[in-house]
């Protein structure tokens, strides 16, 4: 049966950590949105899949645990929870740089 858990970890991983890379590519290419509003957008995106690529993993470790590891997907698990912690970590910095941007702009006047 192995485990899919573990597998869906790592895809929603990878799309959490292209959240924020192919938001600054659309304010690239795109005439209508700034990489402020693409990157303001991209944040909660990423949030969510990285929390759900977090839980993913840890259901999918749950699952090879109870299974006394007959379903496999131990190392799918462990990729898939660093992949969610590494977006986690790239929204944290990308809403602390939009946020002093604020600020900057805030007090600029």
């Amino acid at each position: 049966m192995g485990n899919p858990r573990a597998t869906a970890s790592v895809l929603v991983g990878l799309a959490a950590v292209a959240m924020i890379p192919l938001g600054v590519v659309a304010a690239r290419y795109s005439h209508d949105a700034t990489l402020l509003n693409s990157t303001s957008g991209s944040i909660p995106a990423t949030i969510v899949l990285g929390f759900s690529a977090v839980l993913l993993a840890r259901r999918g470790r749950e699952r090879a645990t109870w299974t006394l590891g007959r379903a496999g997907g131990t190392a799918a698990a462990r990729t898939g929870k660093a992949l969610g912690v590494l977006a986690l970590c790239m929204a944290v910095t990308a809403s602390l740089a939009v946020g002093f941007y604020g600020l900057l702009t805030l007090f600029a006047s």
